[in-house]
């Protein structure tokens, strides 16, 4: 959080945000106030949890928890509806003219027509927020470290230790917005009942 002092100088209506501007270089830019959180409105889809009961018993933070689930679960490749293989987690590399960036994990996936595609997954927890320049280094890692793969960053927040949100963006000439966004609450098999299946058969796409 930036000190009051200089937040009180951003223009009406936009906060700070601290860019990176190459390596060890960083600049503030002023920009609209962007608040990345789970809609209160969004309905929620019921998955069977398959997390491994050992891998929840010594999950060593939220974020790692998190990414766990996903995993384990196939939750990007639900989320997306494209088949998604873990390549690496936290990677750490650069880019040019932005310098240092990381991300939770990287994703490749594969449709049916056999096009390929490169998932950037940021993981927040607890009362961590995603920010608008971790998404803006994704897509610009995306770009230098994947060119010939189509690029869909997306962010996972735990709403609660069983429901977990999940976020796609897009770039556009107006910045980077949110294109979809999905909740899915893990649960035991047994709490699938034949009217979830019912209700899920009978959504609209």
């Amino acid at each position: 959080m930036l000190p009051e002092s200089v937040r009180a100088r951003a223009p009406a209506g936009e906060d700070w945000i601290i860019r990176p501007a190459g390596i060890s270089h960083y600049r503030f830019v002023a920009r609209p106030v962007v608040d990345i959180i789970p809609s209160v409105m969004m309905a929620e889809t019921k998955v069977p949890d398959s997390t491994p009961g050992v891998i929840a018993m010594y999950a060593l933070s939220d974020e790692q928890a998190l990414l766990a689930k996903l995993r384990y679960n196939r939750l990007i490749d639900i989320f997306t509806g494209v088949t998604c293989y873990s390549l690496q987690s936290h990677l750490r590399t650069t880019v040019p003219g932005i310098g240092q960036v990381e991300t939770d994990e990287i994703y490749i996936g594969v449709d049916r027509r056999g096009a390929h595609y490169v998932f950037t997954v940021q993981a927040k927890g607890g009362r961590d927020k995603l920010g608008i320049v971790q998404l803006e280094q994704d897509f610009a890692l995306c770009a230098s470290k994947f060119p010939s793969l189509l690029a869909r960053p997306i962010a996972a927040q735990f709403i609660s230790d069983d429901l977990i949100a999940l976020f796609e963006f897009e770039e556009s000439d107006h910045g980077i917005g949110i294109s979809a966004e999905k909740h899915y609450r893990l649960v035991p098999p047994a709490n699938m009942t034949p009217a979830d299946l019912e209700a899920y058969r009978n959504r609209q796409m």
